[in-house]
């Protein structure tokens, strides 16, 4: 289940598969695998993937990550993580390894190894989708603890639209990490990842966020596709990494590490980093999570337009209006080209896409079109939820 992330790709619509498939989710030979490819540019992106299920890391420290002297994750019933302001990465890698666990999952079509952290006491514990969604209602979580205990974790909901999950484990009085803010990130910034590349546990790395608003997506096809607008840092990441956490110079979680670029790797053979990894930013994790654990699904926010896949301007085209959709009664025509989204440039439909999922159903969002070749139109538009599949 080897989940491959590009900036390319183009929508169809709301939601829609990326142009190239992802390679079969198949059972590891004796070492496991932690691939999965597809083309960005020259290089490939690769989802974190162990085996089958995949995890991200990455570690990295700086003094103006966050405005917050101390960083404190907002659970209850005790066992949260405190680091306090100007910690080494020494002390920040030694503060949140604790909260930060490896997946080993079992599914119908094979098994592999990812990562994970801890978001409250009672065993909430986020990843990627495409970590722990092989898993299903019959496959099989094991979640091992920084200090080598073990727990069964069950999949309490995944979102393959961001490829987000949530696992239980039942124990309480565990460390959870803090959970800091992405919309205020700042290129420069240094960041640590923590997590299992290849198998190893408890690897570190640092970096900084090398850029902000990556269009990624990700997905097998048949409508499954995660559209993300990404932090790209360049914290060594590899295979094995996806679904460990992104974290600030105050111990904050910042991001959800779920993919990397890579040159490419002969068929058969691992990808490694170089120096271009991508996580999903921790603002829509936030929601996501608290959605799936409330609800075991999801919203996904859509403006009920289908796209014009053979435009090949600026901007993304409306190929078709939804009838009912917030686009109709926003007032959008077929024809119309969408240009910026809230005064921020649309490249193409991946950037709206990823753009629009970046909001939630019900937030209020401006849409620039050109229509009819020269008219600008300015859209208020409320953005509704995707229907459930």
């Amino acid at each position: 289940m080897t989940t491959p992330m590009t900036p390319a790709g183009m929508p169809q619509a709301d939601q829609a598969p990326i142009a190239q498939p992802a390679p079969h989710y198949s059972a590891p030979a004796a070492k496991k695998s932690r691939i999965g490819a597809a083309v960005i540019g020259g290089a490939a992106v690769t989802a974190l993937l162990g085996g089958a299920v995949g995890g991200a890391v990455g570690y990295t420290v700086a003094n103006n990550n966050s405005a917050s002297a101390v960083a404190t994750a907002s659970t209850a019933e005790g066992g949260n993580i405190s680091v306090p302001a100007g910690s080494s990465v020494v002390d920040l890698a030694a503060a949140v390894q604790p909260a930060v666990v490896q997946l080993d999952v079992t599914g119908a079509n094979g098994s592999g190894t990812g990562s994970g952290f801890v978001i409250s006491p009672d065993g909430y514990i986020v990843t990627n989708n495409h970590v722990a969604g092989p898993a299903g209602k019959e496959g099989s979580i094991s979640v091992t603890f920084a200090d080598g205990k073990t727990a069964t974790g069950t999949l309490v909901g995944a979102s393959p639209d961001y490829d987000i999950a949530v696992v239980k484990v039942d124990r309480t009085g565990l460390q959870a990490v803090p959970m800091g803010v992405s919309h205020d990130l700042k290129v420069g910034q240094s960041v640590i990842a923590i997590g299992s590349p290849l198998g190893l546990q408890g690897t570190v790395t640092t970096g900084i966020v090398s850029a902000l608003d990556r269009p990624v997506t990700a997905g097998e096809g048949g409508g499954d596709t995660s559209f993300i607008n990404a932090i790209q840092t360049d914290a060594a990441i590899n295979p094995g990494n996806s679904g460990g956490p992104l974290i600030n110079a105050s111990g904050e979680v910042i991001g959800v590490n779920s993919a990397i670029a890579s040159m490419g790797a002969a068929a058969g053979q691992q990808a490694g980093s170089i120096g271009l990894g991508f996580a999903i930013p921790i603002d829509t994790v936030k929601r996501v999570s608290n959605e799936l654990i409330k609800n075991g699904s999801a919203s996904t926010p859509v403006i009920g337009v289908q796209l014009d896949t053979g435009y090949t301007g600026d901007g993304a085209k409306v190929g078709e209006v939804t009838s009912g959709g917030a686009a109709e009664a926003a007032g959008m025509q077929s024809g119309d080209v969408i240009t910026k989204i809230d005064g921020k440039k649309v490249a193409d439909s991946t950037a709206l896409v990823v753009t629009i999922r970046s909001h939630a159903p019900g937030d209020t969002i401006t849409l620039t079109v050109v229509r009819d070749g020269d008219q600008v139109v300015k859209l208020p538009l409320t953005l509704k939820s995707a229907p459930k599949s």
